[in-house]
């Protein structure tokens, strides 16, 4: 049997929502559809402030309206620098509904990191939250494309020169010359080089991963979306659109920390993505806390894998809430494998618990297989490869990198994750380890060479690796093992410090051991394999 494996087309939801929608094509239909069919409806709610339907169109209209009024025309990007931020979801739409994208940077980026992504994506107005605003005065006169920047504030107001630019502007219709292959987000991954890379979605990737991905909610009256995951990140920009898909409201927090979290459900959230250390966290801060997050209905988690003992506590906890694994990555627009809330309970009764550590079966119109990366064949149910994907929710390519992008995509289609797995005769889909140089801590990518080029750096280093090594909270910890030069003394707190300041906080190392030599194989590789391995031998899964 040949480890390939498809699901069927999902079954159309019964009783909600009351009136059917036509099928969207881009990224706005949805919020355009409910603002004429329940305008007065509740639509987001962040910080204390509440939109109707009707409302957020207009927003976002405005939005569209004012970008025009700055020379934004189809194909170029603008560029968005904040925590969570409704006004980030109306760039992204915004900019969609005229032809242009939004490029959404990971506000815990270091000012290199965000000068270089502006910079890539060639976006010309700028929208950055207010406290991080001096790190744009930093670096203003590094970001040459950047013709305008305007300030955005958590709470609003008269002062919020984003709700001034919304004010100024006259609400303009979508664009009649926009393509659904028009890419209309693009997302700045760590990159395997060194340097991130743009992952460039379109209408046609967002709108697929919201219809292909939406099996098993079922949303119903009455429920609340709960949007905590980072915009920057691919989970939340995606999962943002769910609410939006099915007309019902949002509550967004700024941050996921436990405050904000317990916050929203108790106005009424019951439906979420996170990553799993934000269970951990859950579990460990008592009854109280445990009792709130069950009113969760759908608590959908992802992006790090999720350690078994952690999950049946879990799962114990809250015997009410369906939980669902994702797998995916930001080149297919998020999801492309779940394992869904009855595949979460039958496991162990069915004879299989080596499934809740599984990702679950491919999404609707998802393709997998698993393809030996040396004679790239496909090999047998069971056998170990690489995990290649092909779906309508595949990116466009990388942004101003064709050589990335034909290394990943082949001609016919099917992505090479860089991820190794297999799947069983069942069809169930198993992440074990890396062919590509990633880290995943707590839900994000980091590139160990992108470390490694800036530790390299340091005056007093020879040689580094970075590895990923098991953290008990955050799935994977950074840590660095470093061969100094003659005469050096660099120290372990030295070293951490040093990446620090010239990378976002959670890419530098936690820990770093300081060596006498990498071991290298005989062509003088080094073998990160074996620096692995006594931290990872004692371990279920290698990821």
């Amino acid at each position: 049997m040949s480890a390939t494996t498809e699901s069927p087309a999902p079954v159309p939801s019964r009783g909600w929502p009351p009136a059917t929608p036509p099928e969207p094509t881009y990224v706005d239909d949805r919020l355009n559809y409910w603002a004429e069919a329940t305008p007065d409806a509740e639509a987001m709610t962040y910080l204390g402030r509440t939109w109707t339907w009707q409302e957020w169109h207009d927003r976002v209209h405005r939005a569209a309206g004012g970008l025009r009024d700055l020379g934004i025309a189809r194909g170029d990007v603008v560029s968005f620098l904040d925590k969570n931020h409704p006004a980030c979801v109306e760039i992204s739409l915004a900019a969609g509904s005229i032809g242009a994208a939004n490029a959404i940077i990971n506000w815990r980026s270091a000012g290199d990191e965000i000068d270089y992504a502006v910079n890539d994506s060639g976006a010309k107005v700028l929208f950055v939250g207010r406290e991080l605003m001096p790190t744009i005065e930093a670096i203003r006169d590094r970001l040459p494309n950047v013709q305008k920047v305007i300030e955005v504030t958590p709470e609003g107001g008269s002062d919020d020169e984003y709700e001034q630019f919304l004010a100024a502007a006259t609400a303009c219709a979508d664009g009649p010359d926009v393509l659904e292959d028009d890419v209309c987000l693009v997302m700045y991954s760590s990159g395997t080089t060194g340097r991130p890379k743009g992952v460039m979605l379109t209408h046609r990737n967002m709108v697929q991963h919201t219809i292909n991905a939406h099996d098993g909610w079922g949303f119903e009256p009455g429920d609340k979306s709960l949007v905590a995951m980072p915009l920057f990140h691919v989970g939340g920009s995606s999962y943002v659109l769910f609410g939006i898909h099915d007309g019902i409201p949002s509550v967004m927090t700024r941050e996921p920390d436990a405050a904000s979290l317990a916050g929203a459900i108790m106005a009424g959230a019951n439906r979420t993505f996170l990553v799993p250390a934000v269970l951990a966290q859950v579990l460990q801060a008592g009854p109280d806390a445990v009792k709130l997050f069950g009113a969760l209905k759908t608590y959908t988690y992802g992006a790090a894998p999720m350690p078994p003992p952690l999950l049946r506590a879990a799962m114990k906890a809250w015997p009410d809430t369906d939980f669902i694994q994702v797998y995916g990555l930001t080149e297919v627009a998020g999801v492309a494998t779940h394992l869904m809330p009855d595949e979460h309970r039958t496991a162990e009764a069915d004879g299989h618990p080596e499934r809740l550590v599984s990702a679950g079966r491919p999404l609707p119109h998802c393709e997998v297989r698993i393809v030996d990366p040396a004679t790239l064949e496909d090999v047998d149910s069971g056998e170990h490869g690489e995990i290649w994907l092909k779906t309508p929710q595949l990116m466009k390519g990388f942004l101003n990198k064709p050589e990335a992008t034909a290394e990943v995509i082949t001609d016919d289609g099917w992505f090479r994750t860089g991820d190794m797995g297999h799947i069983d005769d069942d069809g169930f889909v198993f992440v074990s380890d890396r062919l590509k140089d990633m880290i995943i801590t707590g839900g994000e990518n980091v590139y160990s060479p992108e470390v490694e080029r800036v530790l390299s750096e340091h005056p007093g280093v020879l040689e580094v690796a970075v590895i990923g090594v098991p953290d008990p909270q955050w799935g994977e910890a950074v840590k660095a093992v470093v061969a100094l030069k003659e005469g050096s003394d660099a120290s372990e707190v030295e070293l951490i410090e040093w990446t620090r300041e010239r990378l976002a906080h959670f890419k530098a190392p936690k820990t770093v051991d300081i060596t006498a030599a990498l071991p290298r194989n005989p062509t003088g590789k080094i073998l990160k394999r074996e620096l692995r391995k006594p931290y990872w031998e004692e371990q279920a899964r290698q990821v």
